[in-house]
């Protein structure tokens, strides 16, 4: 999960990049689904393509998980480059730590419950802060 952590920035700033050096944020997106599609059906095929029929079964509310990973990439997208990869980053982190609390605490979506204790909020906001000093230092 730290790679995947690391990769978020590096995701951003590489398709902020593409979408400006081809005039098209949406273009840039478009391309970077399609490298991920390849890249999954590659991985999909090594490790079992027999789950893909199970996807006609599924709840149909979990395939919005799609239209959110759109949503991040296209807002990344065209924000980054005018509002700076740190400060973009920032606000998804940020969002990340309220809806994955929410989450825990509710059990939505089949996660684990875990209670928000006054620790475990504290822990957040103390992260939420940390993560706003290293925004505010760099331009002081």
């Amino acid at each position: 999960m730290l790679a995947a952590g690391i990769g978020i920035p590096v995701l951003a700033a590489l398709n902020a990049s593409l979408g400006r050096t081809i005039g098209a944020p949406a273009a840039a997106s478009v391309v970077l689904f399609a490298v991920a599609l390849i890249s999954a059906l590659v991985v999909v095929l090594i490790t079992g393509p027999a789950a893909i029929a199970n996807v006609a079964s599924a709840p149909k509310h979990l395939l919005f998980a799609g239209v959110l990973i759109a949503f991040y990439v296209l807002t990344i997208t065209y924000i980054a480059p005018h509002f700076g990869i740190g400060n973009a980053v920032f606000f998804v982190l940020l969002g990340q730590l309220i809806s994955a609390a929410l989450i825990d605490h509710f059990g939505l979506f089949g996660a684990l419950q875990t209670p928000l204790t006054l620790t475990r909020a504290t822990g957040i906001a103390v992260m939420a802060a940390g993560v706003f000093l290293t925004q505010i230092t760099g331009r002081a």
